[in-house]
């Protein structure tokens, strides 16, 4: 069994002008079953060995306390270098445990000025859904060309409270209506966390698309007023995160009307420009 960890960033539902959230991603980390436990205790030891071996009661990492201009929460007050560099060391852990990422990033402008063109069973104005209806087409073609027959993989899904039913819904029409060749098999059950405190993956996860959020809006023209070194520092935690995206291109849903679907997803999808290591020197 393979968890699949989907977590958001940049969330505003149908707004598109909100200025501080120009790009959502929706995406998080993907875990075998038994190297969860291996997973979680490296990340632990990182954590520990940040605040001198004792991790403070009742911590929990949000990305957006750890990164924010002066630290907030267990943070507030730390030196940006020494958040930065636990910042990398817990992103290195995708690497250094083998394990992949997956996302979709949209840049709402797009999404603002572009219309689907083919009905979907939801609205597809709303960022959260369409990204979500992609990573099933993506997760799933992953379990099934890349981990073999056998391979079965479980959405765990820290999803706001007004979009759970929606989720449920298009889960649903996913796994059981239309053609049955078109249908999702090998993404076999769905979970949602209660408590993300108990959940280092939920957490890793958050890290991961808020800063492929950040980095997406630097890369795109929205974050001109940064600083050159927090520009560079994005850019190095968005390298860790992209040299663990298996496939760079987005996989194609097939079925009826979709060629206009696949097209309308790659319009409004955020990514990075070409030669983006070179532009930041990494």
């Amino acid at each position: 069994m393979h968890f699949y960890y989907l977590d958001e960033a940049g969330c505003t539902g149908c707004d598109f002008t909100n200025q501080e959230q120009p790009i959502f991603v929706l995406g998080g980390i993907s875990v075998r079953d038994e190297g969860w436990n291996s997973t979680q205790e490296a990340m632990v030891a990182i954590i520990k060995s940040y605040f001198g071996g004792a991790i403070p009661g009742n911590f929990e990492l949000h990305a957006t306390q750890l990164l924010s201009p002066n630290g907030d929460g267990h943070f507030e007050g730390h030196e940006r270098e020494r958040r930065n560099k636990l910042a990398k060391d817990i992103l290195g852990l995708l690497a250094g445990r083998s394990h992949d990422v997956h996302l979709y990033a949209i840049d709402k402008s797009k999404l603002n000025s572009i219309s689907c063109g083919v009905e979907m069973p939801y609205n597809t104005k709303t960022p959260y859904y369409l990204a979500y209806d992609y990573l099933m087409t993506y997760i799933n073609w992953f379990l099934k060309t890349k981990l073999g027959q056998s391979a079965r993989g479980m959405l765990i899904i820290d999803a706001k409270d007004q979009y759970h039913a929606e989720i449920e819904r298009i889960t649903r029409i996913r796994r059981f209506e239309g053609p049955v060749s078109r249908r999702i098999k090998w993404i076999v059950e769905f979970s949602y966390p209660i408590d993300s405190k108990k959940n280092p993956m939920v957490q890793l996860s958050d890290l991961i698309v808020f800063c492929s959020k950040k980095f997406l809006e630097i890369d795109g023209g929205y974050r001109e007023t940064y600083p050159e070194n927090v520009k560079k520092f994005y850019a190095e935690c968005y390298m860790l995160i992209h040299n663990r995206i298996r496939r760079k291109g987005l996989v194609d849903r097939e079925g009826r009307d979709m060629g206009q679907m696949n097209s309308f997803l790659r319009d409004i999808q955020s990514k990075p420009v070409d030669r983006w290591k070179k532009k930041y020197n990494i």
